[in-house]
């Protein structure tokens, strides 16, 4: 049997928004991780809603970028696949994901999936002691590769803290006699 706790068997997600309303993604991305290493991901510019792009200047993501992109509805099945039969999905700041996730698939007149979110600000906060808890520093305080504001690069950077969590759980084993 699996230990869930040493060897978690999930997906790491990011999300960018185009403007301040939760249903806005015009970015996602997905990373599958089992028995300690990615496996599948995918990633994809969605169309958003509105043609409001209030937060490019955060993520870089244009509404010319997205104009011939595919709608949330479309993107989101990609990445269904992906989460079917982990054991959670992990995000940083995992609130915001979640809601985004809930409010896209409302917008788009889909089921709301029941996904059992782990927030890997919580973990560098209360596990690691790291302060302040953006992804850029909790990367450079445990020495995670980090391409800053990119989709792609924060899903993995999210499961490379899940994952430094799970190696620090795992007990030390010692030989008799050392």
């Amino acid at each position: 049997m699996r230990n869930q706790e040493a060897d978690p068997r999930f997906v790491a997600i990011d999300i960018k928004t185009a403007d301040r309303h939760p249903d806005s993604a015009c970015s996602v991305a997905a990373v599958q991780v089992e028995q300690g290493r990615v496996v599948d991901s995918m990633h994809a510019l969605v169309r958003p809603p509105r043609k409001d792009f209030v937060l490019s200047y955060s993520h870089g993501i244009t509404r010319d970028m997205v104009a011939g992109a595919a709608t949330f509805a479309q993107v989101w099945p990609g990445v269904q696949k992906l989460i079917r039969g982990v054991d959670f999905v992990a995000a940083h700041n995992a609130l915001f994901h979640r809601t985004v996730v809930q409010a896209c698939c409302t917008r788009a007149g889909m089921a709301i999936p029941d996904l059992y979110f782990k927030c890997t600000e919580r973990i560098a906060r209360e596990i690691f002691g790291i302060y302040p808890t953006d992804l850029s520093n909790v990367c450079c305080e445990l020495r995670i590769p980090l391409e800053h504001h990119d989709v792609k690069g924060a899903a993995l950077a999210c499961a490379q803290i899940v994952l430094a969590h799970a190696r620090r759980r795992q007990p030390a084993y010692s030989t008799p006699g050392r």
